[in-house]
């Protein structure tokens, strides 16, 4: 497991150079080829903001603070019974070095014949990997504030957003959050209780800095959400949307897990 000094910037300093080695294997010409090529993507947003509560249910094998997981379903099957129990969409961890994910996972998920929307979870600091998202079949693409700095954020929402594709600016601060919402065009907000340069979780996080965006902007809580009072304290708060992953992918019984988390909905 990683040690908590610049978390972020170590796992962006990688990506950085993983997407240079994918470059030189398939251009970007070719790349956007693919991505033209795909059938248009699901509405992520519209999926998200007509339910209460929403899940986002995440699949992911690792994290670099708590290590595997040790799945007992395959990334596959994880997918399909998040679609089956009333997921609103499904996240789906791609980042290999730190979180043991792939491009392939994004892929055979996106190919199943009955599915809802998808967000490629990743660590998306150019342009080609959200063409490369769009290849692979997500439908949304997370991009993360507290390390984009504001023109390459917008530069990458709006190709996103060209691409027929949501995104999901994450934040954790109130400063990010005020980054966040200069965006053109922005429509989702994430905060993250979870600090990603300590790995430190508090759920209040979310609920603590909820009044600072607008009713028209969608609102998701992201991490540190396991029970179905954590749910209910959200929603005092007018908080509806969750994105869900370690109490998902380590629970004993998913399924019942899922129903907990929607309050039997």
């Amino acid at each position: 497991m990683l040690e908590s000094t610049n978390i972020l910037d170590s796992i962006f300093e990688q990506k950085r150079q993983e997407v240079a080695q994918r470059k030189a294997k398939v251009d970007l010409r070719t790349m956007r080829r693919w991505a033209s090529e795909q059938k248009p993507p699901l509405d992520f947003l519209g999926s998200i903001s007509t339910r209460k509560p929403a899940l986002i249910a995440e699949v992911k094998r690792a994290s670099p603070s708590k290590g595997e997981f040790g799945l007992r379903y395959s990334a596959l099957e994880l997918a399909q019974l998040y679609f089956a129990n009333g997921a609103a969409a499904v996240s789906v961890l791609t980042d290999e070095a730190y979180f043991r994910g792939n491009l392939d996972d994004l892929k055979s998920t996106a190919g199943l014949p009955q599915r809802a929307p998808l967000l490629q979870k990743d660590f998306i600091c150019d342009p080609y990997q959200v063409y490369e998202a769009r290849a692979y079949g997500a439908d949304a693409v997370l991009l993360i504030a507290s390390y984009l700095d504001f023109d390459l954020m917008q530069e990458l929402h709006d190709l996103a957003t060209e691409l027929g594709m949501s995104a999901l600016v994450e934040t954790h601060t109130a400063e990010e959050i005020e980054k966040a919402l200069r965006i053109d065009g922005l429509k989702i907000v994430g905060v993250n209780n979870r600090n990603l340069r300590n790995f430190q979780v508090n759920l209040q996080t979310c609920i603590r800095l909820r009044t600072l965006v607008p009713a028209e902007i969608c609102y998701v809580a992201e991490s540190g959400i396991h029970t179905a009072k954590d749910v209910l304290d959200l929603r005092k708060h007018d908080i509806h949307i969750m994105l869900v992953g370690e109490a998902l992918v380590k629970s004993e019984n998913p399924i019942q897990k899922i129903e907990e988390l929607l309050l039997f909905r």
